[in-house]
């Protein structure tokens, strides 16, 4: 089923920067940190909004780690430690479930002393088994432990976000 048109995602999109640029808007610069795949492909949505609407600098970078078995290997950062050293970073997924990707996706985070880190995700479910708020949701949804959420995001040509 159907619960997020492409439009509709776009919406979130627009809404979301609207509000990363109120809470940040003495910034001169906001990296957003995309996990993996989906993760980097919304973050490159929301930072182009961002670009279109303000003129604060936007880094993007990626982490990558393995959601299944996040210690199975090493959780990478693209930038480097200084990069990010007293730095507004907002990490970034398409969905948060359980908290436990966004928790692990912190860790290279540990090694540096950002100024602030924020986490934005497209969709938030209600089954925290980790203690991560998130502070910008497009859509935050009621479901069952049996139902999954799917999202398509660009490169992919129609967007939707499904619940199965």
């Amino acid at each position: 089923m159907q619960i997020l048109t492409h439009r509709q995602i776009e919406q979130k999109i627009t809404r979301l920067a609207h509000e990363v640029l109120e809470n940040n808007y003495k910034e001169k610069e906001l990296i957003l940190a995309g996990i993996n795949n989906n993760g980097v492909g919304f973050a490159k949505l929301l930072q182009a909004e961002l670009q279109r609407i303000s003129n604060i600098e936007i880094t993007l970078t990626k982490i990558s780690l393995n959601p299944a078995n996040p210690l199975k290997k090493e959780i990478e950062l693209e930038l480097t430690p200084d990069a990010v050293k007293n730095k507004v970073i907002i990490v970034v997924d398409d969905v948060a479930n359980t908290g436990r990707t966004l928790f692990y996706a912190t860790k290279p985070l540990f090694e540096t002393l950002p100024k602030k880190i924020e986490m934005a995700v497209l969709v938030e479910r209600h089954h925290k088994s980790f203690p991560m708020k998130v502070d910008y949701v497009g859509l935050s949804l009621a479901t069952t432990l049996k139902e999954d959420i799917e999202v398509q995001i660009p490169p992919k040509n129609k967007w939707s976000v499904n619940l199965n």
